[in-house]
């Protein structure tokens, strides 16, 4: 890809707008001025959030809706090579970038930190950008998720810091320019493009060898998934778990979380910040978008939550969290109920067996059909299919046919002996929403 300058576009096209990262720069873009359209295939918060900001949106893609004088046309990795807006740039001679390519032309320019990772890097991202805002560093920020009052994805800086959250998926993260690489942590994910483990090993060392030996490698520099990655490193190495947790105090629950705002404080320091105003950041984080977010409460009492985990060990983490949680509440909730959607057919069939054994800490779990997103059925596995292995592993659990199914189930739980918990990448979440309305 030829170096592209952002700064001189007027007019830019979205393909996929709505997408969580894709949309944080069509915000950029229209701080900085620029006419922003952009189209996804169905409306959503963060379209509608775009057009109230000025955006032109369409619901739906077709050929005709990419301006003609468009100076750009960013695209997000997930659409067909066949999407007839993107068919039609390339028609018009419209320079066209992917998304991740569109965060290197911005990492370029400016001191780079990618916070990457299998789990985690979301919070983790939104933690380290809280604490450079509080600590005056005016950075950008871009996360996969939506952060703060102002619920946006998007924290728009002049410094030259920009701290992004970096994917691994079909080694995206390598168009990045970073200057302090963050690993989380390492693990078996993305199995419709990666082999195996060593193959994500592998691409994540291609990350890391883009460090000069001036530059940081912050991580769990001892855990065995990142330990291949780390012997090869030719940078400056920050184990981020030797990060003292003294004073650290988070209104969010888990220990993931605790580990996550170690990286963070490490980060931190490298960038000069003091601790205690990290500290203190940290302190009044109050976590993002669809992790272990609270919804409401059902008209019979029973307290509604929903998060983005939708891997076996985020799965984990996150009833743990739950649990921890649950503990901490005088005359609160006792039984924790979950309503998981799987998400893509390849992981839940790659990854069946972690699944089955990842909801031992759920008093009920109901599985919704699997979200299918950009994958075809080929009947070998299912919502039923799942749930039947669960039981097996002595958790009661059920496999409802429909999101309407699912809310009928939980007429059951609807007490304030409850917590009812949505999980999943895709729209879990709306069932808990219709809960609460209902």
């Amino acid at each position: 890809m030829a170096e592209f300058d952002l700064n001189k576009i007027k007019k830019v096209h979205f393909i996929g707008i709505g997408g969580i990262g894709i949309s944080a720069i069509a915000r950029m873009m229209l701080k900085r001025r620029k006419a922003v359209s952009g189209s996804d295939r169905s409306a959503s918060i963060i379209t509608d959030e775009l057009k109230r900001l000025g955006a032109r949106i369409f619901i739906g893609q077709k050929a005709s809706q990419v301006p003609k004088d468009a100076d750009l046309v960013i695209y997000t990795i997930a659409i067909p090579e066949k999407n007839p807006e993107l068919a039609r740039a390339k028609e018009l001679g419209v320079p066209v970038l992917t998304y991740p390519q569109a965060l290197g032309a911005i990492s370029r320019d400016h001191f780079t930190i990618a916070v990457s990772g299998t789990h985690g890097k979301t919070t983790t991202t939104a933690m380290i950008g809280g604490i450079f805002k509080d600590a005056k560093k005016d950075p950008t920020v871009i996360v996969g998720s939506l952060i703060g009052k102002a619920k946006s994805n998007l924290i728009a800086g002049r410094s030259k810091y920009f701290i992004a959250e970096a994917c691994e998926y079909r080694r995206s993260f390598l168009n990045l320019e970073p200057r302090i690489i963050v690993i989380t942590n390492i693990d078996n994910d993305h199995l419709d493009y990666y082999k195996n483990i060593k193959e994500i090993q592998k691409a994540f060392s291609e990350f890391v060898s883009k460090l000069g030996k001036d530059d940081y490698l912050v991580t769990d520099a001892k855990n065995p998934n990142v330990l291949p990655v780390v012997r090869k490193a030719r940078c400056r190495v920050i184990d981020f778990k030797k990060e003292s947790v003294k004073g650290l105090r988070l209104v969010i629950p888990g220990k993931h979380n605790v580990s996550n705002a170690q990286a963070a404080l490490a980060v931190s320091k490298i960038a000069g910040i003091p601790r205690s105003t990290a500290l203190k950041s940290l302190a009044s984080f109050k976590g993002t978008w669809r992790r272990f977010e609270f919804k409401g409460k059902t008209k019979s009492g029973a307290l509604v939550y929903d998060d983005y985990g939708h891997h076996p060990t985020e799965i984990k983490a996150t009833l743990s969290a739950a649990r921890e949680f649950m503990e901490k509440i005088k005359n609160g909730p006792e039984k924790l109920v979950v309503v998981f959607q799987p998400h893509l057919y390849s992981r839940t069939k790659f990854l069946f067996k972690d699944f089955s054994n990842s909801f031992s800490q759920a008093d009920e779990v109901i599985i919704v059909p699997i979200y299918a997103a950009r994958e075809a059925d080929d009947g070998t596995v299912s919502s039923a299919t799942l749930a039947e292995a669960i039981r097996k592993k002595g958790v009661k659990a059920k496999a409802a046919s429909s999101f309407k199914e699912a809310e009928r189930m939980l007429v059951d739980f609807s007490g304030k002996e409850f917590l009812i918990l949505t999980m999943g990448a895709g729209e879990a979440y709306k069932i808990g929403e219709a809960v609460i309305e209902s």
